[in-house]
């Protein structure tokens, strides 16, 4: 092999540890971030199951309510 054979081989090799450290590094960044979604998910989903709870105790009020207005006679 040439000399410049060789060059165009070192290059080549620096270029693609310089492109994965940068693509290792941006890997990194989106793993941060998927955490931070997953967190978010997840409280989300807790908030869902709080309302859904309210949701459920209001209409088992409201029904409640409707029951005794229904006993109630009006002439």
């Amino acid at each position: 092999m040439e000399l410049g054979n060789f060059n165009e081989l070192e290059e080549k090799i620096k270029n693609l540890a310089e492109e994965y450290v940068l693509l290792k590094e941006r890997n990194s960044e989106l793993e941060g971030l998927l955490q931070t979604r997953d967190e978010e998910l997840g409280e989300a989903k807790h908030q869902i199951g709080i309302l859904k709870e309210e949701r459920n105790t209001a209409r088992t009020k409201v029904d409640s309510m409707l029951a005794l207005l229904s006993d109630i006679k009006v002439p």
